[in-house]
């Protein structure tokens, strides 16, 4: 099971050099993914969690591959209507194949109604719109001569039935963003009986989980949140349900974290190291 990290490209203390401080601190620790997050419009409703600058996630990943040697780069998650699909089918396929084959397009239908407004895209058919890019999507790439991108994963983001369905009949894995282990475990039942329903594979499964380490272990927790312990006992739980890549997302709410990543950085120094033992220790199996 591979480790990422979904680096904050926006807020108060993201710039061109945290950035690149991200990548290269996250690749030199080890972890094999790095993500970021998608707004185009910093209307009101996302300044109030996510506020400016916000770098866009297509120029800044492909700055990042040149910026990085082995890590993959990918998109958790890409709001898929706000893009004309044949542009995202364009800029994924090229990043793809400028990065060497390292791009991970993760997509998911939003929540800013504000944003969408400012793009002019109706909010209310977001879930059809995406279903709608999706299919586009699927059928360029299956141009091969044309886009090159038959290499391209494509995750789904989403925890609703329709999010499930919609990583069946299109995903190549599932990616649930920040969720409690109970709760994962019944969607991973549901995902699989969607599946069978619709005569198709199950998709994998690639979860975004928190990074909150604490002293002491919380009563009622988010997976990746509480002692080094039980965060290492998350990974090896989320592995035992099919995980082939989990990624970490260390940003909970405050801006001004974006001006202090070191404190991040220690965090995921210290489950790189404590997952490589309980990994060693467990064997293969």
């Amino acid at each position: 099971m591979r480790l990422g990290v979904n680096i904050p490209n926006f807020g108060p203390g993201a710039d061109p050099g945290v950035l690149r401080a991200w990548a290269q601190t996250s690749e030199g620790l080890g972890y094999d993914l790095l993500m970021v997050s998608d707004h185009v419009a910093i209307t009101p409703d996302v300044a109030a969690q996510y506020p400016a600058p916000f770098y866009e996630p297509f120029t800044t990943l492909s700055w990042l591959a040149g910026a990085t040697a082995n890590v993959r780069l990918g998109t958790t998650v890409l709001i898929l209507p706000y893009r004309h699909p044949l542009l995202t089918a364009r800029m994924a396929a090229n990043l793809a194949d400028l990065s060497g084959g390292r791009f991970v397009l993760g997509v998911g239908v939003g929540w800013a109604r504000e944003e969408y407004a400012a793009l002019g895209v109706p909010f209310e058919r977001r879930g059809a719109l995406t279903d709608a890019h999706l299919a586009t999507i699927r059928d360029a790439w299956a141009d091969e001569d044309d886009y090159r991108a038959g290499r391209v994963p494509l995750w789904i983001g989403g925890g609703s039935d329709a999010a499930l369905r919609r990583s069946v009949r299109f995903g190549d894995a599932w990616h649930p963003l920040r969720f409690r282990l109970p709760w994962v475990r019944d969607a991973l039942g549901r995902l699989r009986g969607l599946a069978e329903a619709e005569g198709r594979p199950v998709p994998g499964f690639a979860p975004r989980i928190v990074l909150r380490l604490t002293d002491a272990p919380p009563a009622d927790r988010l997976a990746g949140e509480g002692t080094l312990e039980q965060i290492v006992g998350d990974l090896e739980e989320l592995r035992r349900l099919g995980a082939e890549d989990v990624v970490f997302d260390p940003f909970s709410g405050d801006p001004e974290e974006t001006r202090r990543p070191s404190a991040a950085w220690r965090t995921l120094a210290a489950i790189a190291d404590a997952w490589k033992q309980h990994s060693l220790e467990r064997g293969p199996r």
